[in-house]
């Protein structure tokens, strides 16, 4: 996808508001593929739905949660429905004491019981350093569900689930970083150098500039100032041509994504008249990105499967999705019944209600110096 970034499968969902947010990102990168949130929201938001992403799987659990004795049941048991964890660490002075879970509390009449008062006092932890195979014997060997890790002072530093585990067996082909968390990516505007730090905190492995028209001497000005600021991998686009390509590369953006207009709810070809047939731009594109070893992104005009060959012999790396993905159970667009069949809205960010309601200014504002909106919704 990028050039630090390898993919499993070369399918990466769009930044668009009725394709990828949470759901979307964790079930690709599960997939083996990438998801792109999209930046239709504020930049706290789109922070939560990135971190939420990494949170969903991890080798070992850093920032692990933690009560006191002296916590009550009940607020345990909000800390656990609130942050849906299972089980919580008990310390005293920094110190590992004792664990409670969820089934330890589950028949408990709250009252004015402590967490000391249910939590189980042996526990079964390891240090810090240990292996994953190592981790696995211990769980199964105890028949528990969490391994606490402790350092040599026997402070709390790590978590070590089963649950994690059993994930990680059950989708190993999943795009991970290296310390077995999912792989995400996030949508700024080509302007947004504070969200792009927010992004990058949160823990986003790749920023995509997007932007419709990425070829323009104040976007490129703004990306040469974002790539110093930012150092996980930059994606910028959208470009057409093998002299945009040639423009952004000079940059040291890490990945070019092609297309502009061949989206299947994007007008900006008709309304506009602008546009190059995606073919044609994936192949001017990928023949100077090769040159540099830059991977080509292929975003949009792909309805049917054999559209995807079509762009990867073209001479893209990925190819990056929206209608194909839209109508799926993990894209948070709204649900509808029509005659008895079940549809969820999609609509392009050049659409009146993506303009309208969101923050994006991809296409900028109906109202402002935006007249016309360069795309439709549909279901």
């Amino acid at each position: 996808f990028s050039r630090n970034i390898k993919l499993k499968i070369p399918i990466v969902s769009s930044p668009m508001d009725t394709v990828t947010e949470e759901e979307m990102a964790i079930a690709m990168a599960r997939s083996g593929g990438l998801g792109i949130i999209h930046r239709n929201l504020t930049a706290n938001s789109q922070m939560n739905m990135v971190a939420a992403v990494k949170r969903a799987e991890s080798l070992k659990i850093r920032n692990v949660l933690t009560v006191e004795p002296s916590t009550s049941v009940k607020d345990a048991r909000i800390l656990m429905q609130e942050k849906h964890v299972a089980g919580l660490p008990v310390i005293s002075s920094g110190k590992l004491i004792g664990i409670v879970t969820k089934r330890d509390i589950a028949l408990v009449d709250e009252g004015k019981k402590t967490v000391e008062d249910v939590m189980v006092r042996k526990v079964i932890y390891a240090r810090e350093n240990i292996s994953m195979e190592e981790a696995q014997q211990i769980l199964y060997k105890n028949r528990i569900e969490k391994l606490p890790l402790v350092d040599s002072s026997g402070r709390v530093v790590g978590l070590i689930t089963a649950k994690d585990i059993v994930t990680r067996q059950k989708f190993p082909d999943a795009s991970r970083d290296e310390e077995g968390k999912l792989l995400v990516g996030a949508a700024i505007g080509p302007f947004d150098i504070e969200r792009a730090k927010i992004l990058q905190k949160a823990g986003a492995d790749v920023i995509v500039i997007d932007t419709a028209h990425c070829d323009n001497q104040n976007v490129l000005d703004s990306i040469k100032k974002i790539r110093k600021e930012v150092s996980v991998d930059l994606v910028a686009g959208n470009i057409a041509t093998g002299n945009a390509a040639k423009n952004l590369i000079s940059l040291d953006v890490d990945g070019l994504r092609v297309g502009v207009g061949p989206g299947s709810i994007c007008t900006t070809r008709i309304i506009a008249g602008v546009g190059v047939p995606q073919l044609t731009a994936i192949s001017e594109v990928a023949e100077v990105a090769s040159e540099h070893g830059t991977p080509v992104i292929g975003d949009g005009g792909v309805r049917f499967s054999g559209d995807i060959v079509k762009a990867i012999a073209a001479g893209a790396d990925s190819v990056m999705l929206g209608s194909l993905l839209a109508g799926t159970e993990e894209s948070p667009g709204m649900e509808m019944i029509l005659n008895g069949r079940k549809y969820k809205s999609y609509r392009g960010m050049g659409s009146i209600g993506a303009i309208q309601s969101g923050l994006s200014d991809r296409y900028a504002k109906l109202g402002s110096s935006k007249f016309v909106a360069e795309g439709v919704e549909a279901a």
